[in-house]
């Protein structure tokens, strides 16, 4: 039996922006998280606090932050890699959640955030700690869950330790995150419901990239295994600077029309998102990735019931 309702955790702002070479302002991006407000999101990746000179898009963290709505009904996760990004997202008085990421692997670790694998777990349980003694709350996301662009394979076992020990720190959740899009069904049904036993109560959350085109049935094969919040980019925008061949995340508007179709609730309005991938796609110079905004609308609005004869 599936889930009645899913969360949607909207990353455009953030992992949706930070690869694409065209400059986006900070009031295009704040008009990028009003637009999703609107359509409903209430957990918005506002943005990252990184080395402004490995990731230029994000330079200007603290000025998106002093112009995030405020809302009381609405959570801004800043992502964070160390606790310099820990102490300048706490600085700016505007985040509420903290978001750690831990690497599977070494090597990618080391080109992610300049640290070992399991330097990256320690990291994020600092990060973690640092999040609720300010007053926050902090999540963890294990990146390159399901394969690494340098090392290839990661095994399942060594994405539950890592699991197990972030979930010792007690974070918000714990997600699983394809982070170059090499996922497939099968094998995130596996994992999610290993991780899920292993870290009950924490709900997991998961992330998927669309690489491969395999992002929506990565999707929704991780909700059959119980995932419950999933990560989406309002037009399948994203990438990471860090992991070669990375393309965009599976795209909020895409996500929502499949689910709501299933009678799955997300809470977001499609309509909404489908004008606002015309708007960013105008601000981005380029048609965007998501399917659905592309295709004509079903059911169309002027849609009549045919009268039996």
């Amino acid at each position: 039996m599936y889930t009645k309702s899913i969360e949607m955790v909207e990353v455009g702002p953030r992992d949706g922006l930070q690869n694409e070479k065209h400059q986006v302002s900070a009031a295009d991006k704040l008009a990028l998280i009003e637009r999703a407000i609107a359509a409903g999101s209430r957990r918005i990746e506002a943005t990252s606090f990184v080395n402004p000179r490995a990731v230029p898009q994000m330079a200007d963290a603290e000025e998106v932050c002093a112009g995030l709505p405020e809302r009381d009904d609405v959570t801004y996760i800043g992502l964070v890699m160390n606790q310099r990004g820990a102490d300048r997202a706490i600085a700016t008085g505007r985040i509420d959640q903290l978001g750690a990421v831990a690497v599977a692997t070494d090597r990618f670790a080391m080109a992610n955030q300049g640290q070992t694998s399991d330097g990256s777990v320690e990291a994020c349980r600092t990060i973690i700690a640092a999040a609720k003694a300010a007053g926050l709350t902090g999540q963890a996301t294990i990146a390159a869950s399901f394969g690494c662009p340098f090392e290839g394979e990661v095994a399942e076992d060594r994405v539950i330790a890592m699991a197990q020990a972030i979930a010792e720190a007690n974070p918000t959740e714990i997600c699983l995150a394809d982070t170059i899009g090499v996922a497939n069904p099968a094998h995130v049904a596996r994992l999610v419901a290993r991780i899920g036993k292993l870290v009950d109560p924490l709900p997991v959350r998961v992330h998927f990239h669309n690489t491969r085109g395999t992002g929506l049935a990565n999707v929704w094969a991780a909700i059959e295994a119980g995932a419950r919040i999933v990560d989406a980019s309002i037009g399948g925008l994203g990438g990471c600077p860090f992991a070669p061949g990375a393309a965009g995340n599976v795209a909020t508007e895409d996500v929502v029309y499949m689910l709501e179709r299933a009678g799955i609730s997300t809470g977001l309005d499609l309509g909404t998102l489908i004008e606002t991938n015309g708007w960013l796609a105008s601000v981005m110079e380029k048609q965007l990735p998501a399917m659905v905004a592309k295709a004509r609308l079903f059911p169309p609005h002027d849609e009549q019931p045919k009268e039996l004869a």
